[in-house]
């Protein structure tokens, strides 16, 4: 007991932290099997790996008793249909980016990015102590559903294109991979927003069924070969500045648990999640680098295009908030905390940083 209320004073960086070195906590616990459908690929290591790293410490953080199986997606249910089979208790968790699911509420998109939101670290403070999982629970629990943040990517990068894109005007009619509030703005700007699942996208992109993509970043994205078929690289991502991935568990499996399996899953998600991160950082600079070597040529957005996708962002907000009550209860208070996040971090991050890069050594 001295343990467990230890690890809940210590909040979630302290459960991080004491998981990394910390003894099983129910060794002699009950054996219990679950089964969890992730909405990734085992090819992709990095984001499919973030469930397949709580899997292990959730597992030795019990003693073996714990055991979580990890399916990719497609095994169990296609992936975008996680939370389906979560909520149904198909399988008793998941691993998935809730933004998939916005045709059931848009509000979903918060737990995951929504375009010119919040960087990783933004959304990581959002969650964990600006209210957002909160909000999010609530939402969750009405499905069936406890979530977990998970894992994120990081900003991502703005696609692969068959051809350049000079201007507002080359988006009409272009074929897009691209799903949620992304697409819709994409739709917006004249583009045609295409529901591709991951395995999907190489062939429809060699092909010519669509004419661009996009997926994660320079590591995911040399693994998936895009840059054989489509040369022009875009950023940044804006409608992913900082996508959060999650852990979702059906609510009555939840509850089931001995608490200390909770604190172990608990634990190890938060992990995860720390970790993810910082793989991605560590392997996206030379993945990039590789890229160009390749002959991927690196293009940033044309300002007219980022600066009329931004507009349409808010636009599209203020409508929906006006019209569904469970995204306006998020939206609020959302919006207030990114304009205080983003003072800070364009005061001291982006000043630090601009400098740092601006004189190299």
């Amino acid at each position: 007991m001295e343990r467990r209320s230890f690890l809940k004073k210590a909040g979630v960086a302290g459960a991080t932290a004491a998981a990394v070195s910390a003894p099983a906590l129910a060794a002699d616990g009950p054996t219990v099997r679950w089964r969890m459908a992730s909405s990734f690929p085992k090819s992709l290591d990095t984001i499919y790996g973030g469930a397949e790293q709580l899997s292990k410490r959730v597992a030795e953080l019990t003693g073996g008793k714990f055991q979580i199986r990890v399916f990719p997606g497609g095994e169990i249910a296609p992936g975008n249909q996680v939370l389906d089979v979560v909520q149904n208790g198909t399988v008793e968790c998941g691993h998935t980016a809730s933004y998939y699911y916005v045709g059931k509420n848009k509000a979903f998109a918060f737990d995951t990015s929504l375009p010119f939101g919040l960087t990783a670290r933004q959304q990581n403070a959002w969650l964990y102590y600006g209210g957002g999982m909160k909000l999010m629970r609530e939402l969750f629990a009405q499905y069936n559903i406890v979530n977990f943040p998970g894992g994120n990517t990081g900003c991502q990068m703005g696609g692969w294109f068959r051809n350049e894109v000079k201007s507002l005007a080359d988006l009409k009619g272009l074929k897009m991979r691209i799903p949620g509030f992304g697409g819709e703005i994409m739709a917006k700007l004249g583009a045609i927003p295409q529901s591709i699942p991951g395995g999907d996208i190489y062939p429809a992109l060699e092909k010519g069924t669509i004419d661009a993509t996009e997926w994660v970043g320079p590591y995911d994205d040399e693994k998936l070969g895009f840059y054989k078929v489509a040369k022009f690289y875009y950023y940044p991502g804006f409608w992913e500045p900082g996508p959060n991935l999650s852990f979702y568990v059906n609510s009555k499996e939840w509850a089931k648990l001995p608490k200390d399996y909770q604190l172990a899953f608990e634990t190890a998600a938060a992990e995860a999640n720390l970790l993810m991160l910082a793989e991605y950082d560590a392997k996206n600079p030379q993945a990039l680098v590789s890229l160009l070597q390749k002959g991927t040529k690196l293009k940033k957005y044309p300002a007219d295009i980022m600066k009329a996708a931004h507009t349409e962002a808010f636009k599209l907000y203020e409508e929906e908030a006006a019209k569904n009550p469970a995204f306006a209860k998020i939206y609020a208070p959302w919006k207030k905390f990114r304009a205080l996040e983003h003072g800070w971090f364009n005061l001291a991050e982006l000043g630090m940083e601009t400098f740092m890069y601006t004189n190299k050594k």
